[in-house]
């Protein structure tokens, strides 16, 4: 993040000394040069814009080496199809939400690069988007109220954004994607959510979210 802000501050001075360049070329009525500097000014000061949005964005998002477990998630019954859900992110403090229904789903972006932008050692980056319960039922599903719940803010500059909807002005990213893992909801049940660098994985580690797999996809007799 250092060196993107660094090469953002460096194409940012070699803008203004171009811009300095061309209004002194053209007071001297070289409008050849002037136009020249004028247009080095401008790439100069795209270059700062993009390494200063990859920090912004570096900081927005959470960096991905390898898989590795993101955050834990514990759920206490409060009702028929109703569940407090605990969301344990390290670093933060616990959130508590309330979701609906016999199932649970977390849903992240990933964003992997490409050169340029990994001839800067840029990791893949990650942001949990939502959380939400949902029915295994698919008339429930249609039918019934939805709980879901925004993890993080919509930051002012994304590079999720930029991609998706301007694709040439992000050269360097390789891959923008959703990815989201579902699971059963029971009392008392804990799972771990792990990313990799293509998906979110959620694993039961007590022997109530283990049950709850295990019976997940039966048909109540």
């Amino acid at each position: 993040m250092n060196l993107l802000i660094g090469i953002s501050l460096a194409f940012t001075l070699f803008a203004f000394l171009f811009l300095i360049r061309a209004v002194r070329c053209t007071r001297r009525g070289r409008i050849l040069r002037a136009g020249g500097s004028g247009l080095s000014g401008v790439v100069s000061a795209v270059l700062a814009g993009a390494a200063l949005l990859l920090a912004f964005n570096y900081y927005s998002y959470s960096r991905l080496v390898s898989e590795k477990v993101i955050s834990s998630i514990q759920f206490r019954q409060i009702a028929p199809d109703e569940y407090e859900a605990r969301l344990m992110i390290s670093g933060e403090r616990d959130r508590f939400y309330r979701l609906r229904g016999d199932e649970w789903q977390l849903d992240a972006r990933l964003i992997n690069w490409k050169p340029p932008a990994t001839v800067l050692g840029l990791d893949p980056i990650y942001r949990l988007e939502r959380l939400s319960g949902r029915f295994s039922d698919i008339d429930r599903e249609r039918t019934a109220a939805r709980s879901v719940h925004a993890l993080s803010p919509e930051p002012f500059l994304d590079v999720w954004t930029i991609a998706t909807q301007f694709p040439l002005a992000a050269p360097g990213v390789d891959a923008y994607y959703g990815t989201a893992t579902y699971v059963p909801m029971a009392d008392g049940a804990r799972f771990d959510v792990s990313l990799s660098r293509d998906a979110l994985i959620a694993r039961p580690i007590n022997d109530a979210a283990r049950a709850a797999v295990g019976r997940w996809g039966t048909v109540p007799e």
